[in-house]
């Protein structure tokens, strides 16, 4: 078979050693991510051939902004000074996955050797990228719309456009708006007739078949299964309290009368409120006896709250490692002290903290977890990590609301015997280094990429409950 690599043909045998010309390997491998990415095709993109590596900064610009100004027929124009700046972006993400190719196998053709491990190994790649950049919905969660668990096939439109209303009056340009729902968002919106029906649609029966939500609202409507959708069972539940008012609460109070405690709540710790369904995190408490009687939440209540209505918390557990990690780590974070695992999609903070990470990996063996990005700041052994509510975070955002920047990684030096390529499609670079284990006896692939992502503005996202 002939593969075109920059402009040359290059001819690949089945089952001869061309089989591992890394530049096939490459251009396989780049096309497999590409086409299983969703959020890297959507946001602001920012590429470089310039060689870097993990842990540099480079500088991608947020767009500039202008002001329109009224003139007479005689004025002269006033020039406008470009708004344009440098953002500092660290290249802090560094994704690879690595694969042995064992003697036993090198009997297989090219084409089977895509099949059963790089393409795998390439969406594995996409899927972390992704898993990153949805992550970074909760950054923008102070504009939203609905509320956690409530979000049917009877109030879509409804909700739809309280999102859209929001970020109008937030004065998001109307073009390049996207909204990317989580699977059983998006189960609610396809039993919209609204969203199926081909005479409302006006596509002849394309979205119903394909089950895409195409353009509705001014939003160019996606699904993807890696938005964060933790589920809200009961066993993510610590224990719950009551409103303790006989006229209850209405939206914008902050400091809850509270009873049916024993024991006191933590500062920093999710609680969701019959009534007003959003996360909200307790920011201060008063205890009469041992047992909490007020907490003070942040945000405010969005809606009007009875008493006696159920103020859900959610889970905590702490972090385990006696040398806590220090800020800027980016690895995995040993946990314990949780009567269930964290789930992928959750969101967490540390202590009484407030910036969010969203977690992207579990290991229930290891009882460790990954965040979408590296630490913000230090983290101590036995810190406590609070746990989101669930529900569904669907993530609505113009095109410049966030960047991923990539940068290529250089080529590790021939002479050590290894074959390598780093080839790029559409701003996205990746590297294949192919080598021989001697002691595993087999051939090692590693594909890896070095991205970073950086919010430029929050002005320009917004987060859709369900």
């Amino acid at each position: 078979m002939k593969y075109q690599v920059f402009g040359w043909f290059i001819t690949v045998h089945d089952n001869d050693v061309d089989s591992y010309v890394p530049e096939v390997w490459a251009n396989e491998g780049l096309m497999v991510l590409y086409e299983n990415m969703v959020m890297a095709n959507l946001v602001h993109r920012d590429f470089s051939n310039e060689i870097a590596e993990a842990g540099d900064i480079v500088n991608t610009r947020r767009p500039s902004t202008f002001v329109g100004a009224r003139k007479t027929a005689n004025d002269d124009v006033v020039v406008q000074a470009l708004t344009a700046t440098n953002v500092p972006v660290a290249l802090d993400q560094y994704f690879h996955t690595s694969f042995i190719i064992r003697d036993a196998e090198a009997s297989k053709s090219f084409k089977d050797l895509v099949t059963d491990h790089l393409r795998p190994a390439a969406m594995s790649i996409a899927s972390a990228i992704d898993h990153v950049l949805l992550g970074q919905v909760v950054q923008y969660i102070a504009k939203r719309a609905g509320t956690l668990g409530t979000l049917t096939s009877s109030n879509t439109i409804a909700r739809i456009t309280s999102l859209k209303q929001a970020q109008t009056e937030a004065k998001v340009p109307e073009t390049d708006r996207r909204l990317i729902l989580t699977p059983s968002s998006e189960a609610a919106f396809l039993q919209t007739e609204m969203f199926t029906s081909a005479e409302k649609v006006g596509d002849a029966g394309t979205a119903l078949r394909t089950a895409s939500l195409g353009q509705k609202f001014g939003y160019n409507i996606f699904t993807c299964q890696n938005t964060p959708q933790p589920t809200q069972a009961d066993s993510d539940i610590d224990q719950t309290m009551l409103v303790n008012l006989t006229a209850g609460y209405v939206a914008g109070d902050t400091v809850l009368v509270v009873d049916g405690i024993t024991g006191e709540v933590v500062t920093g710790e999710w609680v969701s409120i019959v009534g007003s369904e959003i996360p909200h995190q307790i920011t201060a408490h008063t205890e009469t006896a041992t047992n909490t009687t007020e907490i003070t939440i942040s945000p405010a209540l969005v809606g009007t709250v009875a008493n006696n209505a159920i103020i859900t918390r959610y889970m905590m557990g702490e972090v385990n490692l006696a040398a806590g990690y220090a800020a800027g780590y980016a690895k995995t974070i040993v946990y314990d002290g949780f009567t269930k695992d964290p789930q992928v999609g959750q969101f967490c903070t540390f202590e009484a903290v407030t910036t969010k990470y969203v977690i992207i990996q579990v290991d229930t063996t290891a009882k460790t977890i990954l965040l979408d990005r590296p630490l913000v700041a230090a983290i101590a052994n036995n810190d406590n990590i609070n746990l989101g509510p669930g529900g569904s975070y669907n993530f609505a955002f113009h095109r410049n609301a966030l960047s991923l920047v990539n940068r290529p990684l250089a080529l590790p030096d021939s002479r050590l015997g290894v074959r390598a390529a780093v080839v790029n499609m559409g701003g996205i670079a990746i590297r294949v280094t192919i080598t021989y284990d001697g002691t595993k006896q087999g051939v090692l692939v590693t594909l890896d990429t070095l991205c970073g992502v950086k919010v430029l503005d929050t002005n320009l996202g917004a987060v859709l409950l369900g």
